[in-house]
């Protein structure tokens, strides 16, 4: 367990982080009243190329604004956030966004879903189209390219949702709680072929969830934010060898880094005057 204050590099790891945040704040102001919400406090964290980080706290505590941040669909108050060394002015072709909910476009099969975003960048062309069918069959879906989504499972939606982001070939994957609809089984399932497919692709992502035990599942490490403002008060370095297969999660050292991440949330969930455990 290690808590921050302040940039250092992980891992002893000298190379230029992927993504490198710096007393980041982001404030809401609400423009009838002039009231001001401090959703992010000083937020200061580096990422690797090719990690996996996961970020978990209490409702409320900022997780999906800082994710927002990122994908440069916020802007910040004070602080800077750079990604390759570069600062984050707005949206850009270096990230991807896998949201909770797959928004599919329904008039469009599985292969016309993936290439929407390719479309969108005007990069759409044999080579991209091929390579989005190997996206396809990456999250398991050969075979159902002619499908629409009305068609589809729940999990077999946020699979079109996965291969779509990677399609475009991003440099970091944003995912905010992309299982959180989905039933027990299920997404425990997906949890397991998300590694696989990240294993695969080596690409960086951050993944937003309530569930604790996803956390320590998937990520290399967890940061957890603090009760508003939201505050970044431990990281957990999840020091469990991969591959990982679902059992794993009976693991006495599993369980050990779950008790602990919940014993912080509950502390922070306590100064917001509720218990977050749901």
């Amino acid at each position: 367990m290690l808590s921050t204050d302040g940039i250092r590099m992980q891992h002893g790891d000298s190379t230029t982080p992927k993504l490198l945040a710096q007393h980041l704040d982001v404030v809401y102001v609400n423009h009838k009243t002039g009231a001001e919400t401090v959703a992010l406090k000083d937020i200061s964290l580096d990422i690797k190329n090719g990690e996996f980080i996961c970020i978990v706290g209490p409702s409320g505590c900022g997780k999906t604004t800082f994710l927002n941040t990122v994908a440069g669909l916020i802007k910040q108050t004070r602080g800077s956030l750079m990604i390759d060394g570069q600062k984050v002015n707005g949206p850009g072709k270096d990230r991807s966004m896998v949201f909770q909910s797959a928004s599919l476009l329904p008039w469009r099969n599985v292969l016309g879903n993936v290439v929407y975003g390719l479309e969108l960048h005007g990069r759409l062309n044999k080579e991209t189209k091929e390579q989005a069918q190997e996206y396809i069959n990456m999250v398991g879906l050969k075979g159902f390219e002619n499908y629409y989504p009305h068609e589809l499972s729940g999990g077999m939606q946020q699979r079109v949702n996965l291969a779509r982001a990677l399609a475009v070939d991003p440099q970091i994957i944003l995912l905010d709680e992309p299982f959180a609809a989905l039933d027990a089984q299920t997404r425990e399932f997906m949890q397991k072929e998300l590694l696989r497919i990240w294993s695969e692709t080596k690409k960086t992502s951050l993944f937003i969830t309530h569930q604790i035990d996803e956390a320590i599942y998937l990520a290399d490490r967890v940061f957890i934010f603090g009760a508003r403002p939201g505050r970044l008060v431990d990281v957990v370095d999840v020091d469990i060898p991969r591959p990982r297969d679902l059992n794993i999660k009976r693991n006495p050292r599993f369980l050990e880094l779950v008790d602990y991440v919940w014993s912080i949330i509950e502390a922070e969930s306590s100064k917001q005057g509720f218990d977050d455990r749901h």
